[in-house]
């Protein structure tokens, strides 16, 4: 089969055509333009006629993605396996007469004997450190290493930082006071590593599908449909999410158990022998991934383009200067076209087609400046919705193991998402675009939240100690697995929210800066751990119902504003993921 002769079409009324000078042919207009190893040979192009009318579907998955989505299922084994017994570890104090932790089935795990702010402010630390990092771990990779070989550098750390953490849980060390030291050392180590490999694992992920033109597939039955490489990448982000929380729920609901059976030296040393699969896999696979080498300094060049484009823009009236910065040519007049006949900076190593990503980047990274208000809500089930488990009637279940309902949640809600859900939604006619997603997953957010503080109420009200209850010796009455509400809405949250984002940050960065956006996008996420710090003093009772309901708030009022700040972008979804490819040299003087 040949490709068509005519050219792809844009919306005619589209913003993005004010926006982007983008060249109308975005597919080969025929086959012979193709190379034997490019990976669009021998595929049919779809006609103008037939991108305005075939139903789009998603083309199959690599194997070398499945690969990169066990490194993770294994490092988030790891990760959520230790996380999840670490507010017990911190906040409740060592049963009597026990050298590991383990508090039977009838009593209470518990090490350093902290309260739930020092839980809370310790967890919360970790999740903003963890989150930090990844901008360290994207210049690494975009500069120097590469994105494999940052994943390999992360994975070796934070592997020193688990062995730390076994060592501040052993008998002997967990009874002493420096036993809080030696757990603060391994957080800060694997959260640095944790944070080299997050900003790198999910851009290496979905570089290994190459194909990024629409293109022809006909069914058994006759029928024509589009292959979109955009809802490729959204089912491949589908999927990594999916191994994420296979590894999440088996880690978390194990050392759950084994906290309280066996004690806390066997919660951390498991999820340690299991994360030794990540350099495993990455080494048996070597041979096989798609590795993107570093390109030197892409973000002082980005840097020096938005300083370029900035020229004669500036105004003693702040309104007037705003207006310059944000007119339709602010970026056309930064092209190397636009300066035809002139001499160019010697880091004007770029074309036209490369501005246009960085544009498209930055709008990428204006969407995740909201999601810090999202994130606060999904921060809640690391700490507090553990503590509020405490004070309810557990019936011999460890009142951590209830974190294990949202990834249990997410195992079942992807599938259901990726094949009835989503695709139903298509057969209607109905686009759930990138951003109606992240819309609906701050909603659903807020939603949770919600639930959450209707059930703190109700806790308050049938607790023995009232308004104390985190104090409480005994615990209300209501059956803990109340929280079921809570653990599935904020799951859909993360579907809508979380894996979205990871699709937006991937598919609207720059090839050479997937990392750093990646980065950005994570740091969102730090960014949210620290305004979470500022809502210690409502982590206690008899405050902690405003303290859900609070997030609750926040995430809905920011989910209205987001819909309203970037639903312009929501019409130009196909346009933005169909920029040509650009072109890009490495200055040598920038790296």
């Amino acid at each position: 089969m040949v490709g068509s002769t005519k050219d792809v079409p844009f919306s005619a009324d589209s913003k993005l055509d004010d926006e982007f000078s983008v060249e109308k042919t975005t597919h080969p207009s025929a086959q012979s333009v193709l190379a034997e190893d490019d990976p669009h040979y021998g595929l049919e192009f779809p006609t103008d006629e037939e991108i305005a009318t075939l139903r789009r579907v998603p083309d199959t998955l690599p194997w070398a993605s499945y690969l990169i989505a066990l490194v993770e299922m294994a490092e988030r084994f790891s990760f959520y396996g230790c996380s999840v017994v670490f507010t017990n570890f911190i906040q409740q104090p060592l049963p009597d007469g026990s050298r590991t932790g383990a508090g039977g089935p009838d009593g209470q795990s518990g090490a350093l004997g902290r309260n739930q702010q020092t839980a809370t402010g310790l967890t919360t630390f970790y999740q903003f450190w963890c989150y930090v990092i990844p901008l360290l771990g994207a210049y690494m990779a975009d500069v120097h290493w590469g994105r494999y070989h940052t994943v390999c550098v992360g994975v070796g750390v934070a592997f020193l930082g688990h062995v730390i953490l076994i060592v501040s849980s052993v008998p002997g060390v967990i009874e002493k006071e420096g036993a809080i030291g030696v757990f603060a050392v391994a957080l800060i180590v694997t959260g640095f590593g944790t944070g080299l490999f997050k900003a790198n694992i999910s851009p290496l992920v979905a570089e290994q599908y190459k194909r990024t033109k629409l293109f022809i597939k006909t069914t058994d039955k006759g029928e024509r449909l589009i292959v979109d490489p955009a809802m490729t990448i959204s089912r491949t982000y589908m999927y990594f999410y999916l191994f994420t929380n296979i590894g999440a729920l088996i880690g978390q609901l194990t050392m759950a158990y084994s906290e309280k059976y066996v004690g806390f030296w066997l919660a951390y040393t498991l999820p340690t022998v299991v994360f030794m699969l990540c350099p495993l896999v990455l080494w048996a696979g070597r041979h096989r991934y798609t590795r993107t080498p570093p390109t030197g300094s892409v973000m002082l060049t980005a840097v020096r383009l938005w300083r370029f484009a900035m020229r004669g823009r500036w105004s003693l009236n702040p309104i007037t200067t705003f207006k310059n910065m944000s007119a339709a040519d602010f970026w056309e007049s930064a092209k190397p076209s636009h300066h035809r006949g002139e001499s160019l900076p010697a880091w004007m190593t770029f074309d036209d087609q490369w501005v246009d990503e960085v544009r498209r980047g930055l709008k990428a990274c204006t969407v995740f400046l909201w999601y810090p208000l999202y994130w606060l809500s999904y921060n809640q089930i690391n700490n507090n919705l553990t503590s509020q488990a405490a004070t309810m009637s557990t019936h011999g279940v460890p009142n951590d193991v209830l974190s294990n309902l949202d990834p249990f949640a997410l195992i079942i809600l992807i599938p259901f998402c990726d094949m009835i859900l989503y695709p139903g939604l298509n057969r209607m006619g109905l686009n759930f675009s990138a951003i109606k997603r992240m819309t609906a997953g701050y909603l659903t957010g807020c939603f949770a939240m919600i639930w959450a503080g209707v059930l703190q109420h109700y806790i308050y009200k049938t607790s023995p100690c009232g308004n104390y209850a985190a104090t409480c010796d005994e615990v209300s009455p209501l059956n803990v697995w109340i929280q079921t509400g809570s653990y599935i809405l904020i799951a859909f949250s993360e579907i809508f929210a979380s894996v979205t984002g990871l699709e937006y940050a991937f598919t609207k960065a720059p090839k050479n800066m997937r990392s750093l956006v990646m980065g950005v996008f994570l740091f969102m996420s730090a960014i949210a751990s620290a305004i979470g710090e500022a809502f210690i003093p409502l982590v206690s009772d008899p405050l902690l119902m405003w303290n859900y309901i609070s997030v609750a708030i926040i995430a809905g009022i920011a989910g209205i504003l987001f819909w309203v700040c970037f639903r312009h972008l929501d019409a130009a979804e196909d346009e933005l993921n169909r920029l040509p490819d650009s072109h890009f040299e490495t200055n040598e003087k920038d790296t």
